[in-house]
């Protein structure tokens, strides 16, 4: 008889893969923007739809934390070594910074330009007042950041896979959208 593996609860495996698709999305915003003229319509719309996008990740990271906080995380079989568990702690707490820190600089740095915050048809308030030095900084940061965050998706990607194909645990199997039969 087959029974099914452990694995996380539906609405955090659902929660997982469609943060992947708007990080996704929020990183080609900013990238594409790159290939059109300063100041043009399209470069300006990519801008926005980056603004709206890393705010959108703002709300379901919080989201996302509340779920994780009342779900119980499926074991690992077999166990992995305690300092396979100590560099998935560690990048898992930094990606969760990442999701929460980046959208906030992001709306601070709109703030402290005194530029509009846009958000899926409304305007919300700014979090600081101008302050175009400190917009500048908190920019190099958050492109820093964002630069940190690609390596962080990639590690977090290929550890699921050195898991799965290496280790030959559950890891990643946890936590795909389809179920997965065991014998």
């Amino acid at each position: 008889m087959q029974q099914t593996a452990p694995r996380y609860p539906t609405a955090l495996i659902a929660m997982h893969w469609a943060m992947l698709i708007l990080l996704a999305a929020v990183y080609a915003a900013i990238e594409l923007r790159e290939y059109f003229p300063k100041g043009s319509d399209i470069r300006e719309g990519f801008k926005a739809w980056h603004f709206m996008l890393g705010l959108t990740v703002l709300v379901l990271v919080l989201a996302r934390l509340v779920l994780r906080l009342l779900a119980t995380t499926p074991p690992i079989t077999p166990k992995p070594s305690m300092w396979q568990m100590v560099a998935a702690r560690g990048v898992h707490l930094a990606l969760y910074g990442l999701m929460i820190a980046m959208p906030l600089a992001g709306w601070t740095i709109l703030s402290a330009k005194g530029a509009t915050i846009p958000f899926w048809g409304l305007e919300l308030p700014p979090l600081i007042s101008t302050d175009k030095p400190l917009a500048e900084w908190l920019q190099e940061i958050h492109a820093t950041a964002g630069t940190v965050g690609y390596w962080l998706i990639g590690l977090h990607a290929a550890a699921g896979l050195a898991h799965h194909y290496f280790w030959k645990d559950d890891t990643l199997r946890r936590m795909l959208p389809w179920r997965q039969s065991v014998q």
